[in-house]
Order: structure tokens, then C-alpha cells, then sequence
């Protein structure tokens, strides 16, 4: 299973590198990619160099994309070639997580309608679906997480959809939570 993590500047650090660690450390195989270039700066100023730029990758050859949240959403929401990457990646049936202000980015592109899903509170709008109040909410191959503070909880979900129960157990044991 290949999972793909896109960041670009304005990145939520939290969410995008404890996701990351978190993930790698179950053993997944995450590829840390960039919209523009091989690197990216985070909103509080963590630099984040050799990533893959989106341009040097076919995306069909992950079985899930995850996007952190950040200010970084306003660029990506920007970008078509972005976006339609989004939309391919749902109509594919395949995984798609996002946490924070990474979720309304798939509001806005209609794909949380009849879906239940979280995100950064006060970012919430009529997406069409329902908003639930949780740190992570999980809908068939839609993980979403509502903030920064639910980073562990949403990498942690998005081991335990794909690795099963017995490896989230060993994992959560491993890190003590």
C-alpha cells in the first residue's frame, strides 16, 4: 500500500509530520510530495526538504492521499491540476484523508455530500454531509480529523483502516498510548 502526503508552504507541521511519523512507524510507505518544488515551509517556520514534487509522480500509483491542513489549503484550493488529482483519487475508490482545513477542500469540491466527516470547527460550512464533533471521523475510504490536537488520533485511524486492529494495537502499545 503507497500512501501520498501533499504539503506545500503554509503546511500545519503537526498534522503533516506527526502524521508522517506516526504512519512510517507502523510501516507504511509515505511519500512526502510538494505541489512546486522539493521543498516546502511550514507555518511556523520548519523547512521540509527532499520532497517529491507532484509534478514527478503519477499519482495512480497510490492507494491513498492525504492532506494536512495549514493555511497551505488556500494554494492548494488554487491549483487545478491539484484539485483535479483530489477528484481522482474519490472517483478511483480510492482512500482519501485529510485533517483540519484539509477537509473543506473536498467540501468545496462536493465530495463530502452524504458523507460524515469532521474538520477545524469553525471552518465547517454546508457541505452537504454531516459534520460530527469528533477528532476523527471515519466513512468507508474517508478518514477526516477535526485539528492539530487530533494528529495522533487521525494517523492512528488511518493505521487501524488499513492494517487492521491487531497492528494498531501493537503500534499504539509501542508509543505508549
Amino acid at each position: 500500500m503507497k500512501l501520498l502526503m501533499t504539503v506545500t508552504d503554509g503546511f500545519e507541521e503537526v498534522e503533516a509530520l506527526g502524521s508522517l511519523a506516526i504512519l512510517r512507524r507502523a510501516g507504511l510507505d509515505v511519500t512526502l510530495a510538494s505541489l512546486y518544488s522539493d521543498k516546502a515551509q511550514g507555518r511556523y517556520g520548519v523547512e521540509v526538504s527532499h520532497l517529491v514534487p507532484l509534478k514527478d509522480l503519477d499519482t495512480k500509483d497510490f492507494d491513498m492521499l492525504i492532506i494536512p491542513g495549514g493555511p497551505e489549503y488556500q494554494i492548494e484550493e488554487k491549483d487545478p491540476s491539484f484539485l483535479k488529482m483530489v477528484k481522482d483519487f474519490f472517483e478511483s475508490g480510492k482512500y482519501v484523508a485529510a485533517i483540519c482545513a484539509g477537509p473543506t477542500i473536498l467540501g468545496h469540491l462536493g465530495l463530502l455530500k452524504g458523507r460524515k466527516y469532521t474538520c477545524f470547527t469553525s471552518m465547517d460550512e454546508d457541505f452537504g454531509g454531516t459534520y460530527v464533533d469528533r477528532y476523527v471521523v471515519v466513512d468507508g475510504k474517508l478518514i477526516t480529523g477535526r485539528s492539530c490536537a487530533a494528529s495522533i488520533d487521525f494517523a492512528l485511524a488511518i493505521v487501524g483502516l488499513l492494517l487492521g486492529e491487531e497492528r494498531l494495537s501493537k503500534l499504539k502499545a509501542s508509543i505508549y498510548y
